[in-house]
């Protein structure tokens, strides 16, 4: 069959709306027919080449969700007719991680990165060239074939829109929180960049019930969506010093728990330079591979702050989006607020700059 897709053939550049040969699912796959694709700074990370896995030419995009339209031979967990969503990180149940409880690390995320399917082969082609996907899904497509670990069934009331931005975004936020930091109730939260991750970040503090969650920023438009996502106190880091307005905010201690949502080598010191004795700064932004990240030894041991990294929230997609989805539907939790604006397939670089603006706090594609 035939997809329409949004490919990168050249990192810089537009994506090209192009026609894409799609085979159907193998076994242990799934045909998906996307209704919504979220627009993830990680992606613009791929576009930009500062992520350079899958190899070009690509298909990005890794929050999306869609309806089950076929599946392969042994497929048990979907049907066709079900709603699904993306989980980019696919879990076997199996492997040295899945059984220690870090299925976000499964040993299939590496299978998945030079854009193929788990048996190394692409369903995507384009004449007799096979084009990636990243993360082994790309979502920037009318229909593509995912494996069966990476699709996570949803109930029917739950809106595409919402579905989709809640395999990354939201997971990722509100588990840097809730499932890295373990972030203690009363506690006092900073977040550098409050673009949708780091939204998701301020709402997981919600959640955690800390007492002074501090956004930074140096966007006001930015901060202002903090505002409406709980933020209790902002800072411009443009026109103030955050780590002198982080110490007044705290009474001269620093925060307890510091998030870096930005991925940039500035901005993780920054986010260590927020904590107080005994803090935890969380690293969830995706730098380039080769970013490096200096810091003063002496204050890990003396002071012991603690530094941690965070990969897709150190969530068990299975088990929590669904608790997620719960806590939306009773209020506690705001994802519809999330998506402030909406594109066609064909405006996608639009959207893209729309980002790198600041305008959006989430941006979504929908599909017919």
């Amino acid at each position: 069959m035939k997809t329409r897709a949004a490919v990168i053939h050249e990192y810089e550049k537009p994506m090209v709306i192009e026609d894409l040969e799609l085979a159907g699912p193998k076994e242990g796959e799934v045909l998906v027919r996307f209704k919504a694709a979220g627009l993830c700074h990680s992606d613009l990370s791929v576009i930009k080449g500062v992520i350079t896995l899958p190899p070009l030419p690509c298909v990005a995009g890794h929050e999306g969700a869609g309806i089950v339209e076929e599946v392969g031979p042994h497929v048990t967990r979907v049907k066709p007719g079900d709603h699904v969503l993306l989980m980019w990180v696919p879990a076997c149940g199996d492997c040295y991680y899945c059984l220690r409880g870090q299925p976000y690390l499964c040993k299939l995320r590496d299978m998945t990165r030079n854009g193929t399917m788990l048996d190394g082969t692409h369903r995507l082609r384009k004449e007799s060239q096979g084009i990636g996907k990243m993360l082994g899904v790309g979502s920037f497509a009318e229909y593509n074939v995912v494996n069966e670990q990476s699709v996570l069934p949803i109930d029917k009331d739950i809106p595409f829109d919402v579905a989709s931005v809640s395999g990354c975004g939201v997971i990722t936020g509100v588990g840097a929180v809730l499932n890295t930091a373990k972030v203690k109730a009363g506690s006092s939260v900073a977040v550098v960049a409050v673009g949708g991750v780091g939204l998701n970040v301020i709402q997981g503090a919600v959640l955690a019930n800390a007492t002074k969650i501090i956004a930074i920023d140096v966007l006001d438009n930015k901060l202002e969506f903090a505002k409406q996502f709980g933020a209790t106190h902002v800072v411009n880091a443009s026109r103030e010093d955050p780590v002198q307005k982080v110490q007044e905010i705290t009474g001269g201690l620093g925060a307890d728990y510091a998030f870096e949502v930005l991925g940039k080598p500035e901005t993780a010191l920054t986010t260590f330079n927020l904590i107080r004795r005994g803090g935890n700064a969380v690293i969830v932004g995706v730098s380039s591979q080769t970013d490096t990240l200096t810091l003063p030894l002496a204050q890990i041991s003396l002071l012991e702050k603690n530094v941690l990294g965070c990969y897709y929230g150190s969530a068990n997609a299975r088990a929590d989006l669904p608790v997620l989805f719960d806590v939306y539907r009773n209020g506690r939790l705001k994802l519809d607020e999330l998506i402030t604006k909406r594109y066609t397939l064909d405006q996608i670089n639009e959207g893209f700059q729309d980002m790198e603006a600041g305008r959006n706090a989430r941006g979504v594609i929908l599909y017919q």
